[in-house]
């Protein structure tokens, strides 16, 4: 197992953050074939083999990702794809 955690700080209002966190859900929903379902400002995505949240607060975005065994061996290549797309839906700090 792996775990991947990412914090991002923005400028962002509440309402153009969780625009910029779909973003970022469709992304990797897409790419790595995620479920994604929102619980208050907290978004939580799994398939198997991946379970993770973005989880939005005042001025940053917490990503979480657990890997299983199997996915583990991307870690690296995943954590930064993530960051990658964080830094590009939310902007610098």
């Amino acid at each position: 197992m792996a775990d991947i955690s990412i914090i991002h700080e923005h400028k962002l209002t509440p309402k153009k953050a969780r625009e910029a966190a779909q973003k970022v859900a469709d992304s990797i929903s897409e790419e790595y074939g995620l479920a994604c379902e929102w619980e208050g400002d907290t978004l939580h995505f799994e398939r198997s083999g991946v379970q993770g949240q973005l989880t939005l607060e005042k001025k940053k975005a917490e990503m979480f990702i657990r890997l299983g065994f199997l996915m583990s061996a991307m870690a690296p290549m995943i954590q930064s794809k993530v960051e990658e797309n964080m830094k590009k839906v939310f902007g610098s700090a």
